[in-house]
């Protein structure tokens, strides 16, 4: 076994298929085994290819390992980062394997998803311990929950709006309609006492807060292929009712995504695009965080204290 630092800090996130070929057994993967229907599979190929063929997610949690690793040990500690996806390569039990192959004795594990859900962030919690299980290893390992509202982040967001006003005209920042976003989840997190939907508002708010908007809105993007009720208003209908109103300047702020994926670069930079083209809205959106050095500066100061 090699050694290594004692303590190591695992960055989680959802994953993605690193080719076309590649959409079907990742769907597999997302569906627990289940065959995923022709249909689907084919429109899923479609918006990847429409994005370049694959997305750009683990080059970009790569990227913030890196930068988050060079901003922790530049501070004098020694301290490794790691990526692990849930329903891609590298996945978490592989990454797990190197870990314990380092001679880490400790892992502090973040999802990279600020908002928490049992559904989202628990089942990353939940993969981690089955990988453990599976590995028959024992790692201390701390699971970050929760940074919804850490301040860094909030600050981290609110510089890529301060920028996105500095693109606009200056006669329309006046009116543009600031629309924070998160992905949807099933409603029923509702009935079940989920703290997303609240921790959702308390990262837009705080956002909101930091800039001095007195008027905002709320959406839920991203909704998945089933039948069952979705968190709402969905982007879709929040944009409608913004071109009702005879609005025509609208700022999205995806404040539960932090690197550029499929929900940003198709959802909203396409399918979002096209539906604000179709009623006559100027659709902008921030740049997404990615290695933006607050956020880096947010992940540092989240590890220092669990270390």
């Amino acid at each position: 076994m090699r050694t290594g630092p004692a303590v190591g800090v695992l960055l989680m996130a959802h994953g993605s298929p690193d080719s076309l070929d590649e959409i079907e057994p990742f769907l597999q993967h997302v569906r627990g085994g289940r065959p995923t229907p022709p249909a689907l599979v084919q429109e899923i190929r479609e918006r990847y290819r429409l994005i370049g063929g694959r997305s750009p997610l683990l080059d970009l949690t790569q990227a913030q390992a890196v930068a988050l690793q060079k901003r922790l040990n530049g501070e004098g500690q020694q301290v490794h980062v790691y990526v692990g996806m849930r329903y891609w390569h590298p996945f978490l039990k592989a990454t797990l394997t190197r870990m314990v192959a380092d001679g880490l004795r400790r892992v502090i594990a973040i999802s990279l998803a600020p908002q928490y859900s049992q559904l989202s962030v628990g089942g990353y919690q939940r993969a981690l311990q089955a990988a453990q299980t599976e590995l028959g290893v024992c790692v201390d390992v701390t699971c970050v929950a929760s940074w919804h509202d850490h301040p860094l982040l909030l600050q981290a967001f609110a510089e890529r709006v301060q920028d996105a006003f500095a693109r606009l005209p200056a006669d329309g920042r006046a009116q543009v309609s600031v629309i924070f976003t998160a992905h949807s989840l099933p409603a029923r997190v509702l009935n079940e006492g989920d703290p997303y939907p609240h921790e959702v508002e308390r990262t837009a708010a705080g956002v909101a807060r930091l800039l001095g908007l007195q008027h905002w809105q709320l959406a839920y993007q991203s909704h998945g292929a089933t039948a069952e009720p979705w968190l709402g208003p969905s982007l879709e209908e929040l944009l409608a009712r913004v071109a009702a109103q005879g609005q025509r300047q609208v700022l999205l702020v995806p404040v539960g995504f932090v690197c550029d994926h499929m929900e940003i670069l198709y959802d909203i930079d396409i399918a979002a695009q096209r539906m604000a083209q179709e009623k006559g809205l100027f659709l902008t959106r921030t740049t997404s965080l990615n290695t933006s050095p607050r956020f880096i500066e947010a992940l540092a100061d989240i590890v220092q204290r669990h270390v």
